[in-house]
């Protein structure tokens, strides 16, 4: 049997997770063609297509998907025997991390983190990739992303989680408005039209509130960003509910006032979520402890996962 290339293997991994050519030649650090002819020498290998194109991507076949399992298994116990004694130096790395965020988050949370890895680690690259709750496991299992920050409840045996600050909810709407100054009760609150973000953004724990409470309310327009809220709010009678800290921002910024809720709301805590597979790695352990630095500063020490 001849030997086989485990770089061959990585890009069948890759390309097998991405489901692109693209994409895999961006995680790899290689050409297109270079994913190209490493298929095609995996096809002689196999005696199989292993993808086809498509539409969607490239499709795995049924082979492909048979194998997938041991490859990715095989890579991960490597790559971390590899980790294991290796030591990362974050004055010197070139490395590049992926966090995902809500555009909430890349508003009040990236700059911090900038300045403290840069601090750190001038050469270390950082990409945001935009949070979609719903996707979260699947990143972590196919490595797409390395953290996560939200103040989403994300509860998964494979994931490890450590609560960093605490947050809590306000209504921000326009200082002009014609029948709410400075105070909120529930009957306005319930009469008036609001304006909400869409749950996909990681945001959906204001409508769990309102459910737990039996509080119904007129939605007039759904948005997936929030970035899109002061403008909207400036120049139209409609209410949001949003956490303090960007609502404070964004009164700053344009004509809006921020009124206490008409009802109870528990702090919410914003939650950095990575892949327990990433335990042993000291380069994710690094990246884990400067988030945690950027964000809660004196917050302790990167302890044991948070299970609650």
């Amino acid at each position: 049997m001849r030997p086989i290339d485990l770089n061959l293997i990585r890009t069948f991994v890759t390309l097998y997770e991405s489901r692109s050519v693209t994409l895999a030649a961006h995680r790899l650090n290689v050409t297109q063609p270079s994913v190209s002819y490493s298929l095609s020498r995996l096809r002689e290998l196999f005696n199989d297509p292993l993808f086809s194109r498509t539409r969607d991507g490239m499709e795995p076949t049924f082979l492909a998907t048979q194998v997938y399992a041991s490859f990715r298994h095989a890579l991960t116990q490597i790559e971390h025997t590899i980790s294991d004694n290796q030591h990362f130096d974050p004055r010197h790395s070139q490395r590049r991390f992926r966090l995902a965020l809500t555009d909430l988050g890349e508003t009040t949370l990236l700059p911090a983190i900038l300045q403290r890895m840069q601090a750190l680690a001038p050469h270390v690259e950082l990409e945001v990739v935009p949070l979609e709750i719903e996707k979260i496991n699947a990143w972590f299992d196919n490595k797409s992303v390395d953290a996560v920050v939200c103040s989403r409840d994300i509860t998964a045996p494979s994931l490890g989680k450590k609560a960093i600050i605490e947050e809590r909810y306000v209504c921000l709407l326009s200082k002009q408005h014609p029948r709410v100054q400075q105070t909120l009760d529930m009957e306005t609150f319930t009469q008036e039209h609001h304006i909400v973000i869409s749950p996909s953004s990681g945001h959906g724990l204001v409508e769990d509130i309102l459910k737990a409470h039996d509080i119904s309310r007129k939605v007039s327009v759904v948005v997936p960003h929030f970035s899109a809220l002061p403008r909207i709010l400036e120049n139209s009678e409609l209410l949001a509910i949003l956490p303090q800290q960007i609502a404070q921002i964004f009164a700053r910024e344009a004509a809006l006032q921020i009124c206490e809720l008409p009802f109870d709301v528990p702090n919410v805590e914003v939650t950095l979520y990575w892949p327990r597979h990433a335990d042993d790695s000291s380069a994710q352990e690094w990246f884990r402890q400067t988030l945690i630095e950027a964000i809660a500063p004196g917050h302790e020490k990167d302890g044991p996962s948070d299970t609650r």
